[in-house]
């Protein structure tokens, strides 16, 4: 009898440790906006709350003049959460609770335009942007192990950039991984991702997930859904083909009508409130992703300190912060 007993504990012990085994816990992250002050437990705490396992930080850099590409960081005029020591006191109160960290470098043009345009006209402008990026992954990179990130992205919707000079990128990989060594991965913007010839030397397939999915008012959680097939499959292929996970490195949508038309578009502060068109938008995409084993997971854009004093009913903007869309949020990333 008590050698039955035991029998059985022991299948019990093997199924619960292979189920856990075979469950793939995901990334559920939030993109941590830097602000001008240092943070403390108390702007940890709602990033804690909607059970969010990982953030991306985000120091930045500027160009002043595409048609001078320098890349400036690390200056006065950034604010202090932008910096190196903003990354590095950010990281340590994260940390503390035990919140994994993605570094993100993005940069910034001064006088306006998308990155992803950003292709110099000369052979000496290419070289002086090439050596300053340079400068500006490898002083994260070497942050990143300092703080031990769990994962470095490289670069941030950068297309042209990485199609126009795809030997620099390769080698710019090789020399991040002599000073880091965690997890690299790319933040390609989701009309890019197909064409980048880099894929197979990270770790993660990066992209900020941004598809279009529906030209509806208040597109239902099922229409939004069939927006995503075409999507998903075009994802699914380059994943079987590189054998690497994706990762949204961001993914969100705006509290606005018609937000899932162009979810990218950010410079439009005027647009009716919408809160079920962004909770159904967030449905969507956790139902089509965060049940596949092939996907690990991503980082909500966007999520601000100071929890109190953003987001709300009247917000349209991407935050989720203190509307129905965090709730649900917190709800997706608990299961």
């Amino acid at each position: 009898m008590l050698m039955n007993v035991y029998k059985a504990l022991y299948f019990f012990i093997v199924f619960f440790c292979f189920s856990c085994k075979s469950q793939t816990k995901k990334i559920n992250g939030v993109s941590f906006v830097a602000s001008r002050d240092s943070i403390s437990n108390k702007h940890i705490l709602p990033v804690l709350n909607i059970h969010s396992n990982f953030i991306a930080l985000m120091p930045y850099s500027f160009i002043r003049d595409v048609q001078k590409p320098k890349i400036e960081f690390n200056t006065q005029r950034e604010w202090f959460g932008e910096t190196e020591n903003g990354l590095l006191q950010y990281a340590q109160q994260f940390k503390k609770e035990n919140v994994s960290i993605m570094v993100k470098p993005h940069l910034w043009l001064r006088k306006g335009g998308f990155t992803g345009n950003l292709k110099p006209t000369s052979e000496e402008n290419w070289q002086l942007l090439e050596k300053s990026y340079k400068d500006y992954m490898l002083t994260y990179a070497k942050v990143a192990q300092k703080i031990n990130a769990e994962i470095l992205c490289i670069g941030t919707e950068l297309e042209k950039f990485v199609m126009h000079r795809p030997e620099y990128w390769l080698s710019l990989i090789n020399d991040i991984r002599k000073v880091y060594s965690g997890k690299l991965t790319y933040a390609a913007n989701w009309d890019e991702y197909k064409r980048i010839t880099f894929w197979h030397q990270l770790d993660f397939i990066g992209i900020d997930a941004y598809f279009p999915l529906s030209t509806k008012k208040t597109p239902t959680i099922s229409e939004l859904e069939t927006g995503w097939k075409s999507h998903k499959a075009e994802i699914v292929k380059l994943q079987k083909k590189y054998k690497k996970s994706i990762l949204f490195t961001e993914y969100g949508y705006r509290s606005i009508d018609y937000n899932a038309k162009e979810p990218w578009q950010s410079n439009r502060v005027e647009g009716q409130v919408n809160l079920k068109a962004q909770s159904n938008a967030l449905q969507a995409i956790h139902n089509q992703f965060w049940q596949e084993d092939w996907f690990a997971g991503g980082f909500i854009w966007k999520w601000f300190h100071e929890h109190d004093n953003v987001g709300g009913k009247d917000n349209n903007r991407f935050t989720p912060q203190n509307k129905p869309a965090e709730k649900l949020l917190k709800d997706l990333y608990s299961q």
